[in-house]
């Protein structure tokens, strides 16, 4: 199913329906601030092993982040945050950013494996935001890649949806997503250190 959602003043009702899909252990495709996402609810294990599956990768190697509301639901997630860490965190979210932060003890098993440490996200888009409050607890996340040599990532939701639209239960078209992905910090060692440069500049 292909749902359109503007940004600007996300449709209540189309959220709603969206969330039932997630609550129903359901797998969407999203608009972020950055690139194009997949995702699920994370408390629906067999609905994180599909989103692993379409991707082409083992679960314990996989990568995937969290899309939270805010930074209070940062924390349900993750060990107490440092004062710089949560300062950092503050200035730059809503933002293209992912925070690799330690894990705590909510994060479900089946989206921690063996890893110690959790990828949190805080997009600047109101859809998918949206979407994540309604629903009560984060969506698990992987970005859309392309096939394409030149583009590393699928930009157009309705191409998107005419490869997807029988892997996955919704295509969100929130307009055109953009072909860098988000820039990734670590925040796990003594310095906080940016392992992939990406959309944004942390200020």
């Amino acid at each position: 199913m292909l749902v359109k959602i503007y940004e600007d003043n996300p449709n209540q009702k189309e959220i709603k329906r969206v969330v039932e899909v997630l609550k129903n252990g359901g797998v969407i495709i999203y608009p972020t601030d950055t690139v194009y996402g997949m995702g699920c609810a994370i408390d629906k294990p067999k609905a994180v092993e599909q989103v692993a599956k379409l991707r082409g990768i083992k679960l314990e190697k996989a990568q995937f982040s969290f899309i939270c509301y805010d930074i209070s639901n940062i924390s349900e997630y993750v060990k107490p945050l440092s004062n710089d860490v949560f300062k950092l965190m503050k200035r730059n979210l809503p933002g293209p950013f992912t925070f690799i932060l330690e894990a705590g003890n909510n994060v479900p098993k089946v989206t921690k494996q063996r890893k110690k440490t959790v990828g949190v996200r805080v997009p600047d888009n109101n859809i998918i935001r949206e979407i994540v409050k309604e629903l009560g607890c984060p969506i698990l996340s992987t970005s859309i890649h392309d096939e394409d040599d030149i583009l590393e990532y699928t930009t157009d939701p309705e191409l998107i949806y005419e490869k997807y639209e029988n892997l996955v239960d919704i295509v969100i078209d929130g307009g055109y997503g953009d072909n860098t992905a988000s820039t990734v910090v670590d925040c796990t060692g003594d310095e906080i250190e940016i392992i992939r440069e990406g959309k944004g500049e942390l200020i």
